[in-house]
């Protein structure tokens, strides 16, 4: 298995784009889009079975089509430097300076190759095209790249959008209405909002921040594997219904529920740690994003287009708590409790106007211990629906461009119903022990 043959390189602009640059419509961004400037754009990608016939035209066509809805995709990013000292403000222009569409072979890569590695394997790198861009070079890069890499049995499409114009519910949103036209829809049937979310009392568009491209995390840039964990139906709904047994005794006359995603996430997050030689009175935090689309008062729009993580809720728990007391329902029940606390209009708000006062810029590579984690992605989103004219994609794949963020971990749902797979990021023996034990699991 060898690398990857560039077949060629196209600029894909929106169908019925107006040309008048008067016309161009700018987009201010919120303090939810602004603090991912330094990181990597949103790499994920869909795995089919080779179709009988060349689709590289009908991709063309009908992304060209679907980017007529999305104009911010074929857009750029507009960075400008204000007279105070590194003061900056940032936009997205929707000027049709268009999408990069990239074609390649990978002449002895089968479909095998991909899946069958315990291990996220290199070449998935390859699947992807805007590896080592970071978010604030969309002043010139485009924001959206879709690199289709035919394979000996397969085909791959990787997709990347810009972070600062997406989040991921945002990202599948657009690849779900891109199949749609693929079937010969009109227009998506759920058409984009791109109005962001400024609270009244702002007054000032676009947002000033301090910012400088330089970064100060070169030296963390180690390479860490990935590898994906496939857990089935059944084995969430027996964690679900342990975690809910665990609580029942404990919770008194306040009745919580576990939800399955909550039950699964506390039981991989007590094999990771327990697998680790960390001391009992030692913190281990698990970050889990919030999305406030349906959370603000009143709500955002329903088919908001950006990015809608107000907040990133923690869960702080001791180690020896976390494995050692109350099994999977005591974790399952802090971040029940989390979430309650953190997702409601007022905290989000807070947050918002903090991050007025004091700025933060996210690094990529900040993420640097292995009892530190953060989610990404949801088993909510569409996948595997994802038929863009010849079968249904067979497996689903995070790009491996943020593999310097030990604890970084990306749900998918899974192929069969009700199943979900969960890819992370951790040191190799971690990771060889949380296999293990998986295996033994499903013996």
């Amino acid at each position: 298995m060898t690398g990857i043959q560039l077949i060629s390189t196209s600029a894909i602009q929106a169908r019925n784009h107006g040309g008048d640059k008067s016309t161009h419509k700018i987009i201010h961004l919120t303090p939810w889009d602004l603090g991912l400037l330094k990181i990597d754009p949103i790499q994920q990608g869909l795995l089919f079975h080779k179709p009988k016939t060349n689709q590289i035209q009908h991709l063309k066509q009908t992304l060209s089509s679907t980017l007529h809805f999305f104009p911010p995709l074929v857009g750029r990013l507009v960075i400008s430097q204000h007279d105070e000292h590194n003061n900056a403000s940032c936009s997205i222009i929707c000027n049709n300076a268009g999408a990069l569409f990239v074609h390649a072979i990978a002449e002895n890569t089968t479909i095998a190759h991909i899946l069958r590695p315990n291990y996220v394997p290199p070449i998935v790198h390859s699947l992807f095209h805007l590896n080592g861009v970071k978010n604030y070079k969309g002043t010139s890069q485009p924001l959206l790249a879709v690199q289709v890499t035919e394979l000996i049995d397969g085909i791959f499409i990787g997709i990347e959008m810009n972070h600062v114009v997406v989040d991921a519910k945002s990202f599948w949103h657009f690849v779900n209405s891109w199949v749609e036209i693929s079937h010969g829809f009109n227009k998506p049937t759920k058409i984009p909002s791109f109005e962001r979310f400024f609270p009244n009392n702002i007054n000032h568009h676009p947002i000033r921040f301090p910012f400088t491209k330089e970064t100060q995390s070169q030296q963390f840039e180690v390479s860490h594997p990935h590898r994906i964990f496939h857990f089935t139906k059944e084995q969430i709904l027996q964690l679900k219904s342990k975690a809910n047994a665990e609580i029942s005794s404990s919770c008194g006359g306040d009745k919580i529920i576990i939800s399955s995603l909550q039950a699964l996430l506390s039981h991989f997050w007590r094999l990771t740690i327990s697998k680790q030689n960390l001391k009992p009175e030692e913190n281990t935090i698990f970050r889990l994003p919030i999305d406030c689309r349906t959370r603000m008062c009143p709500k955002l729009a329903e088919n908001y287009f950006g990015n809608a993580i107000g907040v990133y809720g923690d869960v702080i728990m001791k180690v020896g708590e976390l494995i050692k007391e109350g099994g999977i329902g005591k974790a399952a029940m802090e971040m029940n409790k989390m979430i309650s606390k953190e997702s409601h209009h007022e905290k989000v708000m807070n947050n918002y106007e903090s991050w007025l006062k004091t700025p933060i810029i996210g690094e990529a590579g900040m993420l640097r211990s292995s009892n530190v984690y953060l989610v990404s992605n949801s088993p909510r989103f569409d996948f595997y629906g994802n038929d863009f004219g010849w079968g249904k994609p067979i497996a689903v794949r995070n790009g491996v461009g943020l593999q310097k963020n030990i604890g970084k971990v990306t749900i998918f749902c899974g192929a069969e119903e009700g199943s979900i797979d969960i890819q992370v990021c951790l040191p190799y023996d971690i990771l060889e022990a949380i296999g293990n034990f998986h295996m033994s699991m499903k013996n």
